[in-house]
């Protein structure tokens, strides 16, 4: 079930901070519950994307997106994801979560996103590109960012999410094995 609970509760938590440029960090701290694990007793791999919405959500509610969304009738939607999985999180493991705006292009908003453990060491390390959607499809970015008043200028996407961009758009689809496939 996904954690409306402590989503709601991280809303709460920061309700109070103040507002972030576009590309400031959103710091987060978060708890790995017996819930959260796996079989081998560490934080689900799914789970840590589920978790990464907690960060990624109040991140967007503090730079002011979240509200130039709702006057506007738009949602948000994750449209790719990778991530990388280094370290073990195990039961009522403390992590810290940093959660920042990358860039956009066209189409896309990228998110980075990381947790980290209390002794230092990175667990995961995430990039989350995010589709703002309304009724005639995807919405731009720019004109998106431009309700936030966001005159700030963007630069080109880091070189290692553009890497990411150009490989998945080399990416088959839809895929090649499907429902009619043998």
């Amino acid at each position: 079930m996904y954690p409306f609970a402590r989503l709601f509760w991280q809303f709460r938590k920061h309700r109070k901070d103040r507002p972030l440029g576009l590309f400031e960090e959103h710091v987060s701290r978060h708890i790995c519950w017996p819930w959260d694990l796996d079989p081998w007793r560490e934080l689900n791999n799914g789970r840590t994307l589920t978790l990464y919405d907690l960060g990624r959500l109040p991140l967007g509610r503090r730079i002011g997106l979240l509200e130039a969304m709702r006057s506007r009738g738009w949602g948000l939607t994750v449209a790719g994801s990778t991530i990388r999985y280094r370290h073990r999180v195990r039961a009522f493991d403390r992590v810290t979560m940093r959660s920042r705006t990358v860039g956009w292009d066209h189409r896309f908003l990228y998110v980075e996103q990381s947790m980290w453990l209390s002794d230092g060491t990175c667990a995961s390390h995430a990039l989350i590109r995010s589709a703002i959607v309304g009724t005639s499809g995807i919405v731009s970015p720019a004109e998106a960012l431009e309700d936030l008043g966001g005159k700030e200028a963007q630069d080109t996407l880091p070189p290692w999410v553009q890497a990411w961009t150009e490989a998945e758009a080399l990416r088959p689809w839809p895929p090649m094995s499907g429902p009619d496939t043998p």
